[in-house]
């Protein structure tokens, strides 16, 4: 009895223990104490977290102002150029849903042309092989069965499918990938690296096969022994479509997915479209790449996107770089002149109430490094665009959905968080709306650059703050 009492202790002090050190590990987030905080208390509160040495030199930003009174609770050099990154799709998603209205749609067309087929790309974000496959329903349904010469008219929008300022190991990879008048399966192609046997190169499997012949693989990895640290990495080099594949995967490893950006948007969207012709009994003897404007005469077959207010959803929800550069040209090309989309998208904003001098945008996306933004200029544009459901829908909501999915779970702020989030080296964002159960309803935004530290560490503190905010009482 005696050595089972001894066990009985030990176990509880090991317990004890176990619980301690899971307390100490907990994020930050969820050791909050639940006691009210009023709003004279705020900025100290907040202070203690900004001011922890580990973030000495790094730079913060952040506004936090009632929506209703604009009322402000507290300022971080609020009115500062901060980098956004995806936090600018704030901006130009408010700006594309004021140009271009809910109900906006984006539509592929296949016109009749002196023996054959001319197909108009208007830069539809959401167009995949399955829209592709109803356009060819469509032709084969008129009894078309030869095409002499298929035309992809490529002057609908006409600038660069790659924004310059963007840097180049962001270009290679999907969420970098090319927007153009014709974009297909997001201008992306997947595959996979897989061991082989010891000593070996790792193998290349596409997810498309038919993508093997467009691509020149340099390949000097390695499948080493089991346990082996990966490090496997691919790029492509200046010129294009080659691949250079280094680095190693162990024996037992589950093979490595890579998701490419397509190097040519519009012959990748016809290699496409003239095999899915072949696959309906259609031979395509001749394909051209046109980019003169031409008169549109009967039209064969269309598909059209959905309407702007889903497209909105998928911009900001999952932070889609490709579909804000796409409603971007579709600013652009809805405009009477030649005039940059960019400019619209400023003077769009200028009639909103928000001033011109408070960012710069080089994107739409936030992917540049070029974009500043200030605090103040996105929670100004929060406020005015609070009374659109679409817009606030878009927004990916805390513990819920889209890049918040997976933050504030299990914290007072689940569920009442609507904010736009924003990551790149040394970069992290979090811009948006809090409904308060206690109190009125707020507008925040947080951005934090010049960091050393991991996205991780930055993204804690930063919910911290506005779980912080839930706390908030009237005294």
């Amino acid at each position: 009895m005696k050595l089972k009492y001894i066990s009985l202790l030990l176990l509880f002090f090991f317990a004890q223990g176990t619980k301690s050190a899971i307390a100490q590990t907990q994020p930050a987030i969820e050791q909050q104490s639940p006691q009210q905080l009023c709003p004279a208390q705020i900025g100290t509160a907040i202070e203690q977290i900004t001011n922890r040495p580990q973030f000495s030199r790094l730079r913060w930003g952040i506004s936090i102002q009632t929506l209703t009174t604009a009322q402000n609770l507290y300022s971080q050099d609020a009115q500062k150029y901060f980098i956004p990154a995806s936090n600018a799709k704030l901006l130009t998603t408010a700006a594309a849903l004021q140009r271009l209205g809910s109900q906006f749609q984006i539509r592929t067309s296949v016109y009749a042309s002196r023996g054959g087929l001319r197909i108009v790309g208007r830069g539809d974000p959401s167009f995949t092989d399955t829209q592709l496959q109803a356009l060819v329903r469509q032709l084969s349904r008129r009894g078309i069965r030869q095409v002499n010469q298929l035309i992809a008219d490529d002057s609908y929008f006409r600038g660069s499918v790659v924004n310059p300022t963007w840097e180049w190991e962001d270009v290679q990879v999907d969420y970098g990938a090319p927007v153009g008048n014709f974009i297909l399966n997001q201008n992306a192609v997947e595959l996979k690296l897989l061991p082989q046997q010891i000593g070996q190169p790792l193998r290349v499997q596409w997810s498309d096969p038919a993508e093997a012949i467009w691509w020149r693989v340099e390949n000097e990895s390695l499948t080493v022994p089991a346990g082996e640290t990966t490090t496997t990495s691919v790029s492509r080099n200046l010129k294009g479509a080659v691949l250079q594949i280094a680095g190693n995967l162990s024996i037992d490893a589950e093979p490595r997915s890579v998701s490419l950006a397509v190097v040519e948007p519009t012959e990748h969207f016809l290699r496409h479209f003239r095999r899915a012709l072949a696959n309906a009994g259609i031979t395509t003897q001749q394909t051209v790449v046109a980019r003169t404007t031409q008169e549109n005469t009967q039209e064969l077959a269309a598909v059209t996107s959905p309407p702007l207010a889903q497209l909105l959803v998928e911009t900001n929800q999952n932070s889609n770089n490709l579909y804000a550069e796409a409603l971007l040209q579709a600013i652009a090309a809805q405009a009477s002149s030649n005039t940059n989309g960019l400019e619209i998208v400023r003077d769009t904003l200028t009639t909103l109430g928000i001033a011109p001098s408070s960012y710069v945008l080089a994107d739409s996306a936030g992917l540049s490094r070029h974009n500043l933004v200030s605090p103040e200029a996105l929670v100004q544009t929060l406020r005015v665009m609070a009374s659109s459901n679409i817009y606030r829908n878009s927004l990916p909501i805390a513990g819920i959905s889209g890049t918040l999915k997976n933050r504030f779970q299990n914290t007072p702020a689940q569920g009442i968080v609507q904010a736009k989030t924003g990551t790149m080296t040394g970069v992290v964002a979090l811009s948006g709306y809090l409904n308060a159960t206690s109190y009125e309803p707020l507008v925040f935004s947080i951005l934090v650059n010049q960091s050393n530290l991991p996205a991780t560490a930055i993204r804690q503190a930063i919910d911290t703050i506005v779980v912080l905010l839930t706390r908030l009482r009237r005294c």
